[in-house]
Parts: structure tokens; sequence; C-alpha cells
């Protein structure tokens, strides 16, 4: 581990700036519709998605600058669960001051008192739509009773994905005169770590995740047609290690009386939701499904026990060379259901004009970027040594010596979460047609 490093202080995960220079990896992070996305992504790909850059200098004190950990929480100045990009389209549509309706009489009512661990903030999501001008981005669905993976068609960040998707293409359901409408759901978490060198008490570690609900088209005649039409009622399971959860609040109403830790009901206001599917209609008449932000929400962590793999970096630089080692471990006590992490792509920026690499098992040292590319088969507990490895290189230098650098690296694992959320429909009038659930790296970086 390289001393150099020693003096940099934590700020929030919100002031993290990675700058690795102008290096791509393939998609592995972007939010899914909770119906199938088509896979279009190729992994093969090292240099399609959004730019990564570390600057060799700046880039690494601002990383060791980072504390997610610490940061800001889901309060009403938080923004480390919603995107930060401007051209994400608007999730919940402003109908006015909003009045919670009474519980539907169908469902009984819970005992009162306080739900413990949980801490709602009744906070939109995002601005109201105002205009039609500028329809949101399409992200191609398909049948909802697939079972298939999830495309990966945004940049490393999960927080960079739209929240309101649209399908195109005939849609896959008929709702005919069936007694209960389809609506599809998705999970999608984030991990966002920092590993500092071999020390596991210095790893930094943040967990969000979102809930999507996907509408049918074909739906909106439905509730266009029926001045009361069912009120939509779910419950969330397995809640108990979530530290806080974001409804949206303009879209989504909950009883605070409900005193289960492990259990909470929300249920939908059907004619907002109608508002805003309408409105997505007009903006995109050819779409099969409209995808809309349900809940966000926080998961507990606890260090690098919540890492999914775990790192640590070497570095030993001279006049000549520099040699680099990575070792990283696969971690199931981070996950409720041990699931494979696959599209494991590692990026480590080398200065000092590399002149030549070796390094076991063979990455790809691109001159231009000054980067070298690990890319990795899916780990688990079934890899050989239970999915520890370590990535090793040799670099020839004619201006050494090399920096340390931030490394960074990239995995998802679909069919399962971190947290263990889980959902099930209350009362009549629809049923889950699909549930998808999938975690990936958000900012995933080690330093020395």
């Amino acid at each position: 581990m390289h001393p150099n490093n020693s003096h940099h202080t934590m700020a929030s995960l919100d002031e993290l700036k990675v700058s690795i220079g102008n290096i791509t990896l393939s998609p592995a992070v972007s939010r899914h519709s909770p119906v199938q996305m088509n896979q279009n992504s190729s992994s093969e790909e090292l240099t399609k998605s959004k730019s990564f850059a570390v600057s060799n200098e700046k880039g690494t004190s601002d990383l060791l600058a980072w504390d997610p950990l610490f940061g800001p929480s889901l309060d009403s100045s938080s923004t480390s669960l919603t995107s930060s990009s401007s051209a994400r389209p608007t999730t919940p549509l402003s109908v006015g001051t909003i009045v919670p309706p009474p519980r539907p009489a169908s469902r009984p009512k819970l005992t009162s008192g306080k739900l413990s661990g949980i801490n709602e903030i009744p906070r939109p999501f995002s601005p109201p739509v105002t205009s039609n001008t500028s329809p949101p981005p399409a992200a191609p669905l398909a049948r909802a009773e697939s079972s298939s993976s999830i495309s990966s068609s945004a940049s490393l960040s999960a927080a960079n994905t739209p929240t309101v998707g649209v399908s195109r293409g005939p849609s896959p359901v008929s709702l005919g005169n069936q007694d209960t409408l389809p609506v599809a759901v998705a999970f999608t978490e984030s991990v966002n770590a920092y590993f500092k060198g071999a020390d596991p008490t210095k790893c930094i570690v943040k967990i969000t995740g979102d809930m999507t609900i996907s509408f049918p088209s074909g739906i909106i005649k439905v509730f266009t047609s029926n001045p009361s039409p069912a009120v939509l009622c779910f419950r969330v399971k397995n809640i108990s290690r979530l530290e806080q959860i974001l409804p949206n609040a303009q879209l989504v109403f909950s009883d605070p009386s409900q005193c289960d830790s492990n259990t909470k009901d929300f249920w939908m206001n059907m004619q907002a939701v109608t508002v805003y599917l309408k409105k997505l209609s007009e903006q995109n008449p050819a779409a099969s499904y409209y995808n809309v932000d349900v809940l966000k929400y926080q998961v507990s962590s606890n260090g690098i026990q919540s890492t999914p793999l775990n790192l640590a970096t070497y570095w030993k630089c001279s006049a000549g060379t520099t040699d680099l080692r990575v070792d990283y471990k696969y971690n199931p006590e981070a996950m409720v259901a041990p699931s494979v992490l696959s599209n494991i792509q590692v990026v480590v920026p080398v200065n000092g004009g590399v002149t030549n690499m070796q390094s076991l098992p063979p990455a790809i040292w691109n001159a231009e970027q000054m980067k070298a590319f690990w890319k990795l088969p899916g780990v688990s507990e079934k890899s050989e040594n239970g999915g520890s490895g370590s990535l090793r290189a040799k670099f020839d230098l004619s201006e050494g010596p090399s920096k340390p650098t931030t490394l960074a690296v990239q995995f998802l694992s679909e069919g399962s979460t971190l947290s263990g959320v889980d959902i099930e429909l209350v009362g009549t009038g629809y049923r889950l047609s699909l549930v998808k659930k999938r975690f990936a790296t958000g900012r995933y970086l080690a330093d020395c």
C-alpha cells in the first residue's frame, strides 16, 4: 500500500466525482423495467458505454474524500436516492393537493403503532410533468410473462437511468374481460463501495434501491372508462433490513399506524395514476408498457461485510517498473440469497509511460487511455477457491515511477437483491404477471 494517500479525508457520497480518463466500460448497472428489456448490450465491448475517468492526481484525491456512509440520508435536502441526470423523465404527475383516500374497505385496518426502523419522507421523486413536448426515452419491453433477464443499456451507475420507460411493439397482454388486470414489478438495488488498501475497517458502503410498477398500455382504457377503478394495493415484505423508505408521495399512500416491522402496506392514488398514464400515452401512443417509480429505499449496511465482492489492492512502484495486485473475494454473507456475480470488469489506470504489460489472468492494455482492463467470468460460491482470486500485472515504464491510482469495478446479479425485499398484492382486481429483481454496482472503487 502506498503511503502517499494517508492524508485524504472523507466527504459525502454525493461529492464523489469519479474521473478515470476517458475509459468506457460495457454497461453493467442499468435500471431495468419490471418486464424484459432486450439484451442488446455486449459485454465483449469494453469501450461502448459511458466514460469513466480518473485523473492521475486530483481524481484520486477526490475519491479518497468520498464518505457515502456518513453522507446525507433521505431527508428533504438529500439527493442520494434521486437521479442526477437532467434528462431524466419525471415520474409523478402534479395533480394539485392530494388528500389520501380512505383505506380500501376490503382490507383490514392494522393496529395502531409506529413502524419501527422506517422513516418515510413524503416528498416527490422528481418535479411534476408540465409539458408533453419532450416525451420520455423509450425502453423496449418484452412479454410480461417472460422470465429472461434485463438488458444493461445505460452507464455504470444505476442512478443515471430513466425512471419512466415505455415499450414498443405489440402488447403481450390481452385485457379483454379478465377479472384481474396484470401489472409487473421490478426491484433494482445499487451497491456503492470504497475500499482502502487491505484494511476492512476503512471500507465505506451505501446500498440504495427502488421499486417500479409497469402498467400495460391497455389498462389506461380500463381506468378511464371506470370512474372508480379498483384500487391497486400492495404489501412490501422483508423490510427489516431497510433503513428508510421513500414512497412516491404523489402516487402512493400508506398508513403510518402500521406496526409490523417486517411488512408495510401501500395503495395507489388511482386518479393520479390514471392522469399520469394518460399523459404518457399521449406522448407515446405506440407504447405497450409504462414504468412508474413507486418506492425508493436505503438498505442498512455494515461495512465490508455488506459488499458482495471484497477488494484489496497493492502497488509497488519503482523508476522502471510497477507491480500491481488486486485481490478479490466473493462474499455470500452480503446477500440474503447468494447469487452469481456476472459481467465483472476491472479497470486500472497506470501512468509513468507504460511500454509493456505482463498480466495474469490476461488483461487488455489501452495505450491511448493508459488503462488496464480485466474481464472475469461469473463468480459465486461454486467458483474456484470459493470465488477468491487475484489479478496481477507488471508494467515496464519509460517515465516512471508510477503513482498509485484508484481502480473501478463493475458487476451485476440477476434474480435477487441484497436486501431480500419482496412484494405481494393485497385485495382484488390485479395480479402480478412478473417480479424482477437485480442488484449491480454503482460506484465500486478501490485504492491502495
